[in-house]
């Protein structure tokens, strides 16, 4: 391997003086050195390695979820080994954007390789994968036709047919945001309100969910597309689909993995050379394959199992606001009683 691949315990803090020692600090008598702080958890991440042999740049990867690499990175401060920071959802990057633990970066590379919306309006992060989250279908139950957007799910005939992930996961709480952004909270309010008539079964899983669906437990839920992707690659007879909701209103919902450059960052400039490449044909085509999530780069195309479902119009509002109206979206839910 050309990176080294490390777990951050959830019990960090007993081990916050290697993390903040010398031992992880680059020296001029070795390769340059990278230290990356990724929730990103798919194990040896290709266009990392690439990344490596393409620049002779060193990375130590830390990984941890989101909250615990947020936590780090806040106790650590100005002594933080830390150079890069990868996350997934853009409500996530916003918390970590809002309170300084990533600096701004100015990049015409970056700038040309992700669009606009799918990066921080003042570049202190940019997405490297998009996620497409959409409703999901038992193909043996429901006809496409049947389907149309994501308000229509708090349909009566959906009643007991629904199943839906938990409110409190940072997946729905991004989607509830962008709902608020495009409709106001008034609106939004409403349309949940369907949705919690119809009496959803709440799985915290996106993989359970689309099992669920599969089983006949509920008929259709929302989920991450990559989900279904992983489990029709295993069995291309699963008996589920995707609908690309929304397109003749809004488009689909769509979030992000994404990083930005800590604030501290000791290697500024590799950092910015490393979310360069990430940005990269070469990296996206690897991103792509290895997880089945959709390029950043409009210039790379998507793995060939996700092409097969066709081409989709995205929601172009800015994803920023899945940080931006993510307190909103919580209270939201609390009040209409979406757990």
């Amino acid at each position: 391997m050309a990176w080294q691949h490390l777990q951050v315990p959830g019990a960090w803090l007993q081990v916050a003086a290697v993390a903040l020692g010398l031992s992880l600090a680059p020296t001029p008598a070795r390769a340059a050195e990278l230290v990356v702080y990724s929730a990103r958890h798919y194990g040896g991440e290709p266009a990392f390695d690439a990344f490596t042999k393409r620049t002779g740049i060193v990375l130590r990867i830390f990984n941890g979820s989101s909250p615990e690499l947020f936590e780090r990175l806040r106790a650590e401060g100005e002594r933080t080994p830390a150079d890069v920071l990868i996350s997934v959802d853009a409500g996530n990057l916003w918390n970590a954007a809002r309170a300084g633990l990533l600096a701004p970066v100015d990049s015409a590379v970056l700038r040309a390789n992700v669009p606009a919306h799918l990066r921080d309006p003042e570049n202190r992060w940019f997405g490297l994968t998009v996620r497409a989250r959409t409703i999901m279908y038992n193909t043996r139950k429901v006809k496409p036709a049947e389907l149309s957007t994501y308000e229509a799910i708090g349909d009566p005939k959906w009643k007991g047919r629904l199943c839906l992930r938990p409110s409190h996961y940072v997946y729905s709480q991004s989607f509830l945001a962008a709902l608020i952004k495009r409709h106001g909270e008034p609106r939004t309010e409403e349309i949940v309100r369907g949705w919690v008539a119809n009496a959803p079964v709440l799985i915290n899983s996106d993989t359970k969910l689309l099992e669920a669906v599969a089983a006949g437990q509920c008929d259709v839920t929302i989920a991450n597309h990559y989900y279904l992707a992983r489990l029709v690659a295993k069995d291309p007879t699963f008996p589920v689909a995707p609908f690309w909701a929304n397109q003749k209103a809004t488009g689909v919902h769509v979030n992000v993995s994404g990083a930005g450059v800590t604030a501290h960052a000791r290697q500024r400039d590799p950092a910015i050379r490393f979310l360069e490449f990430l940005s990269s044909p070469e990296a996206q085509n690897l991103f792509a394959d290895q997880a089945y999530e959709y390029p950043v780069n409009p210039r790379v195309a998507p793995a060939p199992l996700i092409a097969q479902w066709g081409e989709f119009r995205p929601d172009d509002l800015n994803i920023a606001a899945a940080g931006e109206l993510q307190a909103a979206a919580t209270r939201l839910a609390d009040r209409v009683g979406y757990r």
